[in-house]
């Protein structure tokens, strides 16, 4: 497929284009019919562009099958109509240029960077889309990276990242024998949180066939990773005693089952076990905790901890040499953080009668 001239199209802007076509043909759309179908357009009879809300549509409509999370295509567009369709929704998209980018942005860039950021993200794969789909040309108007980086300060300048409040490590221990005095599923799986370091919706959405009971391993497939890849978890003694007596009465697919047949515990449900002991921090800061005290309390190296909690490796020569996910020092990481927890000590986290007898 022909780019165009090199004396009309730059380098950047080749290989631009080029990115854009791939893009094209990952979304089951071929560039050369799109070229060739925009050009053969009649304009008494044909449609010239579409509106930057019928983009949007269409291109959720074409990625949705293939985002991992159902609330996906959801938030794309409740973000996009608060925030871009009351400026740009009406307009053709081939009249969405910098001015109309920054009308968007400009209002919410200090008071919601994060949203602002999402926002400004899913304006550019929109207009991308519109790109290749033959309906505007030129640079996209939404494109961060040697464009609006000019007119807007980086998010790292304007926002305190604020880290989820977490339980001190030395707390713990204390708190989870207040913790299994509590019947039910969410309380289980609470615990089991605790012990595993893993994400909330990795527990809540456990599968016995991803349990190997004998070999003492969790392994969770890479679709419901935060990083798309597999992740396997060495299983100390509690978090497997606390399992092997679910299976014992096991009826369905999940390992905490909810309320509802066939589903797992809702996305509030370890929360509320929290509230109701009147425990003021958040599920996911016990990750925070065992970070703490891997590094105050180990001499295990920063890796061992950071895998033991699936997080991507930043440093990219480092990640190009650490190809094994250091298994077995993860096990023998997760045995101790387990003795540490088996071992309360320090003060025992506040009682509230109160919000325990509701």
């Amino acid at each position: 497929m022909g780019l165009g001239s090199s004396k009309a199209v730059s380098l950047a802007g080749a290989r631009e284009k080029a990115t854009l076509c791939r893009s094209s043909l990952a979304d089951g759309i071929d560039p050369i019919e799109a070229r060739k179908s925009g050009l053969a357009r009649d304009p008494a009879t044909e449609r010239k562009t579409i509106t930057f809300e019928e983009a949007a549509d269409a291109y959720i409509a074409a990625h949705e099958s293939g985002w991992k999370n159902a609330k996906h295509a959801t938030q794309w567009r409740n973000t996009l109509a608060a925030e871009a369709y009351p400026v740009a929704g009406k307009l053709p998209v081939s009249d969405i240029t910098t001015e109309v980018v920054m009308l968007i942005l400009r209002p919410i860039w200090g008071l919601k960077p994060e949203t602002a950021g999402r926002l400004r993200g899913r304006i550019e794969r929109v207009l991308d889309w519109a790109t290749v789909s033959g309906f505007r040309q030129g640079q996209n108007p939404a494109q961060w990276r040697g464009h609006l980086e000019n007119l807007l300060p980086a998010k790292s300048r304007i926002h305190v990242v604020s880290h989820r409040p977490a339980m001190p490590y030395q707390e713990i221990g204390a708190f989870l024998l207040r913790l299994r005095e509590r019947d039910g599923t969410a309380a289980q799986a609470l615990e089991f949180t605790i012990y595993t370091a893993a994400r909330t919706s990795e527990v809540r959405g456990a599968l016995w066939e991803e349990l190997d009971l004998d070999r003492a391993v969790w392994t969770i497939p890479g679709p419901r990773t935060k990083v798309g890849k597999e992740h396997r978890i060495p299983l100390a003694e509690r978090p497997l005693e606390i399992v092997r007596g679910l299976h014992s009465n096991a009826s369905g697919d999940y390992v905490f089952p909810g309320g509802r047949p066939g589903k797992g515990l809702s996305d509030m449900a370890l929360l509320s076990v929290l509230r109701r002991l009147g425990i003021k921090e958040t599920v996911h800061g016990f990750r925070s905790s065992f970070r703490d005290w891997a590094a105050d309390q180990t001499q295990f190296p920063r890796e061992v901890a950071e895998q033991a909690l699936a997080h991507t490796i930043s440093n990219k020569v480092e990640a190009a040499y650490l190809r094994s996910d250091l298994f077995e020092k993860r096990r023998r990481l997760m045995s101790q953080w387990a003795a540490h927890l088996d071992t309360p000590k320090g003060k025992v986290v506040p009682f509230n009668a109160r919000r325990e007898l509701a």
